[in-house]
């Protein structure tokens, strides 16, 4: 039994999949976190004329195949491309690009709905309190903390599972661009279904421990309300 699990996390290089998945997932969902966030809830404060139109196209790009984002991203990246000096083609970074086009208009279109909603009334109120601009804004967050955290965790969800895009930027490279999902892939292409469903479990018990993680850090940033 040793030795059929040495020779299967060596042929796919299960341990350094496993790095690789968690660092572009990490970066990719921070950075797109960031940017969705802020573009969503200044797309739900701000007038512009054609804002219905940006509206639609976020919500289109929210469910654009990621297989044509990872062809635009490497069309961008590649040598003869653009943003060929910056020598992303087939390394984590390139991978990390590619994750943050696809995941950003997700927060962004999330965020947006949930600040349409419930802006208003929170503006009114700080107003009635006499809070300030930047007062108002931190009331802001506060409130849509919970909406937040989900908006970032399906973000999570969409970056730890992608596939097509991944696969056409990072090469599937053992042990340098190779993540779970693409190794699954792999798997499955070599007729290892066995080993596919395997790794499918490992990966499903990474993506419930950082869920766990993270609802730990939010239960303890939330106070308790009949203190």
């Amino acid at each position: 039994m040793g030795n059929l699990f040495s020779k299967f996390f060596g042929t796919v290089g299960v341990i350094d999949s496993i790095r690789v998945t968690l660092v572009m997932s990490f970066w990719s969902t921070l950075i797109a976190s960031m940017l969705g966030i802020f573009l969503g809830l200044v797309l739900e404060q701000t007038k512009f004329p054609g804002k219905k139109l940006v509206v639609r196209v976020n919500r289109t790009l929210m469910g654009a195949p990621p297989v044509v984002i990872g062809l635009l991203t490497y069309m961008l990246l590649r040598k003869k491309g653009p943003f060929g000096a910056l020598r992303w083609v087939f390394t984590i970074k390139g991978m990390v690009a590619a994750q943050v086009l696809i995941i950003t208009p997700i927060v962004c279109g999330m965020v947006y709905s949930y600040a349409v909603r419930t802006a208003p009334s929170i503006r009114a109120f700080a107003r009635t309190m006499g809070a300030d601009r930047h007062q108002t804004a931190r009331l802001l967050l506060r409130e849509m903390k919970n909406e937040i955290y989900f908006a970032v965790v399906s973000g999570y969800g969409r970056s730890i599972s992608e596939v097509g895009a991944v696969f056409l930027v990072g090469g599937n490279i053992k042990n340098s661009t190779r993540t779970m999902t693409t190794a699954i892939s792999t798997l499955k292409g070599a007729g290892d279904y066995y080993e596919g469903v395997f790794l499918g479990v490992i990966l499903m018990l990474l993506a419930f421990a950082v869920q766990t993680l993270a609802e730990h850090f939010r239960q303890e940033e939330t106070p308790d309300e009949n203190l």
